[in-house]
């Protein structure tokens, strides 16, 4: 092997080198977990009375941190879903009561489950009092869907991968 090839090997081993430890920089400063999670910061970058900006995640949802009651939970939004559909193990930690019994169309067929009432949902700088809610014995993830009963209140716009949330004027109670 003469000079030129190995000065090449050398360098294509050393930009090896350098790659990894740029991808592994990259993922221990949480490079990864904001691809996963893109919008785990809105506690802190929301401002009352702007926009909520939320971004699609890996999966292609929009998942955001929020409160329920004053309880911290994850949201996934969903237009299609009629009300804050809470997963009933966490609707018993945050001591949610099961209203009138109903069945509900889910994506995973038909389920029964239980209307339910929220003092309050709040995602980001925006606050709702009053929402109503549903307590969904099937799923098993502590996930909430947050469905139209929230969601119905704002002027929603999405466009490239991202998703603008306009809160109300005013406070809105239903």
């Amino acid at each position: 092997m003469g000079w030129r090839e190995h000065g090449t090997s050398l360098i294509m081993m050393l930009l090896f080198w350098v790659l990894l430890m740029a991808v592994g920089t990259w993922w221990v400063h949480g490079g990864w977990q904001a691809m996963l999670h893109p919008n785990t910061h809105i506690l802190e970058t929301a401002e009352p009375g702007r926009p909520l900006t939320l971004k699609r995640n890996r999966a292609g949802h929009f998942e955001a941190p929020g409160f329920i009651n004053d309880q911290p939970v994850t949201f996934l939004l969903d237009t299609g879903a009629t009300y804050v559909a809470v997963p009933s193990n966490l609707a018993d930690e945050l001591d949610l009561k099961p209203g009138r019994s109903t069945w509900f169309n889910t994506a995973n067929g038909r389920v029964e489950g239980a209307l339910t009432h929220l003092d309050e949902v709040r995602l980001g700088p925006i606050h709702m009092a009053d929402v109503q809610g549903s307590i969904s014995p099937q799923s098993e993830q502590d996930i909430v869907l947050l469905g139209m009963s929230f969601l119905g209140l704002l002027n929603i716009q999405i466009q490239q991968g991202e998703m603008r949330l306009y809160p109300p004027e005013e406070p809105v109670a239903q």
